[in-house]
């Protein structure tokens, strides 16, 4: 098995690549998907979130209302600090249940936004960071995500810079360009995934 961490800054594309890691047959473990449902309404998480944020978190069918809860968390480092060690270890635990339960010579791709931020790196064989250039991403949360300039910049400067991410990469995907040039540089990567698979 070989254990890949995927990373990006948002609005570089993670979410893109990590389809088209899918599409070739990794064994996808989705670190936001798995985010959400350990905060699902009747889930032991949901319930260590209200107790920290009060239930002005709660929206009125009894589901996490993310966008209150992130107006708190991206606003003030140690509100997101505190939704952090509520989330992270229920992440883990369930990530490592999904890994468990991938085949032996599986490329089982990790897609963990803020990898770099938590530092993570160790934890896997090889990391796999999604790049763009700060003003593609933030064009790209502005016109496509239909987010506000300042919560664009505001979400981008919470994660870690460029820099840091690029530090810890053992491949880069290069998507400042055309959707067919990154579906031709995820191909070349898989590949290489495939081969160090099957050589560990």
């Amino acid at each position: 098995m070989l254990k890949i961490g995927l990373t990006g800054g948002i609005g570089a594309g993670k979410s893109e690549v990590s389809r088209l890691f899918a599409a070739h047959g990794a064994v996808i473990v989705d670190s936001d998907v798995i985010a959400r449902e350990v905060v699902a309404p009747g889930t032991d998480g949901l319930a260590a979130v209200v107790g920290e944020f009060g239930p002005q978190v709660l929206r009125e069918d009894g589901a996490l209302d993310r966008p209150s809860l992130g107006a708190i968390v991206f606003a003030d480092p140690e509100r997101l600090k505190a939704l952090n060690a509520i989330v992270h270890p229920l992440v883990r635990a369930r990530s490592a249940e999904l890994e468990a339960a991938a085949a032996p010579d599986a490329v089982v791709v990790h897609d963990v936004p803020l990898l770099a931020e938590n530092g993570l790196a160790p934890l896997f064989d090889l990391i796999v960071v999604v790049d763009a250039t700060d003003e593609v991403r933030l064009d790209r949360l502005v016109r496509l995500r239909g987010m506000a300039e300042e919560e664009a910049r505001a979400r981008m400067a919470a994660q870690a810079s460029r820099a840091d991410r690029l530090a810890i990469a053992d491949l880069v995907i290069d998507n400042g360009g055309e959707l067919a040039a990154l579906a031709a540089r995820v191909d070349e990567v898989w590949s290489e995934l495939v081969q160090r698979a099957a050589v560990g």
